[in-house]
């Protein structure tokens, strides 16, 4: 007898990682996430499974006990993971989203766990398509979702977003499992839901799931061939020196406009970290103030220009606030080296700079500004980028340097 869930049972058993490596599975108790998990567990994969709770509906809670429960029924180890959202503001769905991601990075981290599978499917893809196009998104926001991406040392990956949402119901139907309904699903304040219901209504059209698939398959191609414009300019005209971005202006200037902006906005999301890239209103104001040689402060970054060069380093009110152990990454970036102890943290040099041989380095004082240092209290211990040792050796590390860093994003 032909074996109707034959595909979905072939991804789960192989999605693009070693055999035998613990896999993560976060799972909401919704149909897609509930299907990943059994058919995960049913192919022996090793995993463990998480539950977010956002605190943000009182059915939340009973939601993690009922994956819970499921999970011990079958000798799955499951957690809940408890976010707070009490103090956000503005965007509240993305808000959640973020905080979900690094809920989920830390669990990861704490089990040792390397990789972990998310529910989302080819009806998550058509309607992010469409809340995208509202945006007035790009090429870049209009391909699709990407298969694995990474949260620091964490690779999320979507084994079955190939797949429809209607495929996981049918399998879970066939195994007698139930999942919940979120109620914000029926919610058309979420532009999620508005999109889903004018997904049925455009289906007369022509316009489905399948074909909007196919059209962000056809901009992914697209996008790749751009990408690769801009990473041979990148690797032309483009250096990385001790944290800064440094670049040949008139070699930028002298591209066309959209490799341009590929290039100034990966500078900037290279530096600073940043999950979204800057409006595009804003990027033509920087546009302008390169054909000008003004210095200009954008995205956490700091452009100014030396002779024929612009030098792209973080701003130092961006960072001037970050504190955290000297052995741990410092913005996301910072690697640093020495003689860590418990009294020591690692804050931005700032106005310290005065105190060093900053010239003796070469580099601009306001890069050195943001550059990280070793402070004791008040004391500055060792600024390293700005020829402080004591000791201490500072690198960047995690993004590779920039020209392969347009190509991974």
């Amino acid at each position: 007898m032909t074996d109707r869930f034959a595909g979905l049972r072939d991804r789960a058993a192989d999605f693009g990682i070693d055999r035998g490596k613990t896999v993560g599975v976060a799972v909401s108790g919704g149909s897609d996430s509930l299907a990943m998990l059994l058919l995960l567990h049913e192919q022996g994969w090793p995993i463990e499974v998480a539950t977010v709770d956002h605190g943000l509906r009182p059915e939340a809670s009973e939601e993690a006990a009922f994956v819970a429960g499921l999970c011990a029924e079958r000798g799955i180890r499951h957690e809940t993971l408890h976010v707070d959202l009490s103090e956000v503001k503005g965007n509240l769905q993305d808000q959640a989203r973020r905080a979900r991601y690094g809920a989920l990075r830390d669990w990861a981290g704490r089990q040792g766990i390397r990789h972990v599978a998310l529910g989302h499917t080819l009806d998550d893809q058509a309607e992010t398509f469409l809340m995208r196009l509202a945006r007035g998104a790009g090429i870049d926001g209009l391909t699709a979702m990407e298969e694995r991406f990474g949260r620091d040392s964490v690779v999320f990956l979507r084994p079955f977003i190939g797949f429809r949402r209607a495929e996981l119901q049918a399998y879970l139907r066939d195994k007698n499992i139930a999942w919940i309904d979120d109620p914000t699903n029926e919610d058309e304040r979420f532009d999620r839901v508005k999109a889903r219901r004018i997904l049925g209504a455009l289906e007369p059209l022509g316009v489905t799931v399948d074909s909007l698939a196919m059209t962000m398959s056809n901009l992914g191609a697209a996008r790749l061939a751009l990408v690769g414009l801009a990473e041979e300019m990148a690797r032309k005209a483009f250096r990385d020196d001790r944290g800064d971005v440094v670049f040949d202006r008139d070699c930028v200037l002298g591209t066309s406009l959209e490799t341009m902006r590929r290039l100034l906005v990966g500078a900037i999301i290279y530096l600073s970290g940043s999950d979204y890239p800057p409006r595009r209103e804003t990027v033509n104001e920087l546009w302008d103030a390169l054909l000008d040689r003004r210095n200009i402060t954008l995205g956490g970054c700091f452009f100014s220009h030396e002779g024929g060069d612009t030098r792209v380093t973080r701003e130092y009110n961006a960072v001037k606030k970050l504190r955290g152990p000297t052995d741990q990454l410092w913005d996301g970036r910072w690697q640093l080296d020495g003689p860590h102890a418990a009294d020591l943290d690692l804050r931005a040099l700032g106005e310290a700079v005065k105190d060093t041989p900053w010239r003796e380095t070469g580099m601009p004082r306001a890069s050195l500004m943001a550059s990280p240092a070793v402070w004791r209290g008040e004391t500055l211990v060792a600024a390293p980028v700005a020829g402080v040792s004591n000791g201490w050796t500072a690198k960047t590390t995690g993004r590779g340097n920039f020209a392969d860093f347009l190509i991974c994003r």
